[in-house]
């Protein structure tokens, strides 16, 4: 990977997307992670820090107070405009509200922070005339390892071709603080939470196994490949594939087939 080409590629992307959109630039969120402080340094030098709103939207007792400041470093630093919205209460009027025979699972009510999350950004947006930027890698758009109509739910995806391994170089490029290079990825959507632990195998080792199956090697090589046990391979490839409806817009009953199109 030619990381400089990247960032030129990257920067050109974000720019002639908002110029056709005839937007007045982008609102990002800021997790505290890299993923979303290499978004903003790219935005930033495509479009001009007054250009940029960062929003940190933060959970009471789950993100944790180190996130909030390298949130704050980083819109700092970049000089953005900068907002931070605790999402506690928002959450708590939806979960009060909804009947619930289940009780409160994680990844669903992970979810839901993810699509008020979504829904705040939005707001902002629309409110200032601008688009929503998303900070997904390839590796989470290939895994499906993202809320659809959540984190999902973006105008573009600066970063989106580049494996999560590939981010960590790019950061080191932008001089990101050493300190959010190496903290352990993470949604943040519940105590304890990482990435990593969820899909069981470390980045380096995921993102080369996606990158054989993008490129054709049969699953049933990766095993051997990897020296990694079945039940290891299975969980990447199932979510791959259960989770292909992500990466699609929603499926259309076709009624005339002579007045059906796609752009």
């Amino acid at each position: 990977m030619d990381y400089d080409r990247a960032r030129s590629i990257i920067v050109n992307f974000i720019r002639s997307k908002v110029k056709e959109a005839d937007s007045t630039g982008v609102v990002i969120g800021l997790s505290g992670g890299i993923d979303s402080a290499v978004t903003a340094n790219l935005a930033v030098e495509a479009l001009g820090s007054e250009n940029v709103l960062g929003i940190h939207l933060p959970e009471e007792g789950v993100t944790s107070t180190k996130d909030s400041k390298d949130s704050e470093i980083i819109a700092n630093s970049l000089g953005i405009n900068f907002k931070n919205i605790d999402i506690s209460r928002i959450l708590n009027c939806f979960i009060s509200e909804i009947p619930d025979e289940s009780g409160e699972k994680p990844p669903v009510v992970g979810n839901l922070k993810s699509r008020i999350r979504m829904c705040l950004l939005y707001y902002y947006a629309n409110s200032f005339y601008k688009m929503v930027v998303g900070t997904g890698n390839k590796s989470e758009i290939m895994l499906g390892y993202f809320t659809k109509y959540g984190d999902g739910g973006v105008d573009l995806e600066p970063i989106g071709d580049l494996y999560k391994t590939e981010v960590f170089e790019l950061a080191k490029l932008l001089s990101i603080p050493e300190h959010i290079i190496n903290k352990k990825p993470s949604a943040g959507l519940w105590s304890g939470q990482t990435d990593e632990n969820e899909l069981g195998l470390p980045y380096e080792i995921i993102d080369r196994i996606l990158n054989l199956v993008f490129h054709g090697e049969k699953p049933e090589n990766l095993q051997e490949i990897f020296d990694l046990t079945p039940d290891q391979i299975d969980l990447l490839l199932s979510r791959m594939k259960s989770n292909i409806h992500k990466r699609k817009v929603p499926p259309i009953a076709i009624v005339d087939a002579a007045r059906h199109y796609m752009e």
